[in-house]
């Protein structure tokens, strides 16, 4: 039986999340109608700047996407320190992007005197925005409902444009995150329709390179740098930031070293496509070495990583835990039914 939505997006378990949503009806409603031959590729551009607005806005942090066609993916971090530290000024402000809010929330932001009667009500009703803006169920929504609406105004019909709400799954561990990430940053790879992670228009790993180039940085200069430092150089403000291997003093962010990312990306995608020689080798890839990935199980799961994972991801312990965690059993042997541990014993033990 399937788990209701709000236990399969719990923050007890894992701040990281892995978000699809699908359309319905044919591919063309974001790609290309082979009937006609128009061309609907624009609305890609649509939900990638929406979904980056939204990024500015929620206490949610954007790992990685990619915008294909007839579907979207996306990995979510939820920042809960972020929006604690946000003050009431704030979360008004930031609501008010995406909702009018309230009359009481519209004159409180113009500075407009209050009677402290109703300071307890504008109290409450910031507080239910505080929950929203870290609320992976609302993100999606303000992401989805209006690029439905401006399609359905394109295509002058009326009608659902997703086939459903969203999917969503838990990656409980750095493996499973680096692993998912990877598979989505590469969909426009493993779909041809693009032969390079540079070229993969509209996915995360895509406007990070991008960034890079701007900013004039010589990737393997910066990976040689990274190496003995933690050095990251400018990274995108709408992404989430990778901040080094762990260590002490740890700051918020991506677990990994940008260069390392986004050489291994590099790497997998020349296995993937077809048309290009490459391999990966075990002595290389620096991520693959600290989390003990074989190269043979991270083509895998970089290839198949929504097939092979249906519900939550991670190592074996990291399983473990998330179901005796969601059981409240306290003894680990009484977990009998653990969906995903023989794929995960596979693939990430180490």
């Amino acid at each position: 039986m399937a788990k209701p939505r709000n236990q399969q997006i719990d923050l007890a378990h894992t701040p990281y999340y892995h978000c699809v949503s699908r359309c319905v009806r044919r591919a063309f409603l974001c790609g290309q109608d082979e009937q006609t031959g128009k061309s609907y590729d624009h609305r890609r551009g649509w939900i990638e700047q929406r979904l980056l607005f939204l990024g500015q806005v929620f206490a949610i942090d954007i790992c990685a996407y990619a915008v294909m066609s007839n579907h979207c993916h996306v990995v979510l971090y939820v920042d809960q320190e972020k929006v604690k530290s946000w003050s009431m000024t704030e979360v008004i402000q930031r609501w008010h992007q995406v909702f009018r809010g309230t009359l009481l929330t519209q004159h409180y932001i113009k500075g407009q005197a209050l009677h402290p009667s109703v300071m307890p009500t504008l109290h409450n009703t910031v507080n239910v925005y505080r929950q929203h803006l870290m609320d992976i169920s609302w993100f999606m929504r303000l992401l989805n409902e209006p690029i439905a609406r401006m399609a359905n105004k394109e295509d002058q019909c009326t009608g659902h444009f997703w086939e459903s709400r969203f999917k969503s799954q838990a990656l409980l561990d750095e493996k499973a995150l680096a692993a998912c990430m990877a598979y989505v940053d590469l969909n426009p790879i493993r779909a041809n329709m693009a032969a390079t992670p540079e070229s993969s228009a509209h996915t995360s790993v895509c406007l990070r390179i991008k960034s890079l180039e701007q900013q004039g940085i010589d990737n393997k200069k910066s990976s040689k740098r990274g190496e003995t430092t933690n050095f990251q150089p400018p990274q995108p403000t709408t992404l989430a930031k990778f901040v080094g291997n762990p260590r002490k003093e740890m700051p918020t962010g991506l677990p990994f070293a940008l260069s390392d990312y986004l050489q291994l990306v590099e790497l997998t995608g020349r296995c993937i496509n077809v048309n290009k020689r490459g391999f990966i080798d075990n002595k290389l890839p620096n991520i693959l070495q600290r989390l003990s990935i074989s190269a043979q199980h991270w083509l895998t799961l970089t290839t198949s990583f929504e097939h092979t994972f249906k519900g939550p991801a991670g190592e074996p312990q990291s399983l473990t835990d998330y179901y005796q965690k969601d059981t409240n059993i306290d003894n680990p042997e009484k977990v009998k039914r653990r969906p995903n541990i023989s794929q995960s014993e596979k693939l990430f033990a180490c």
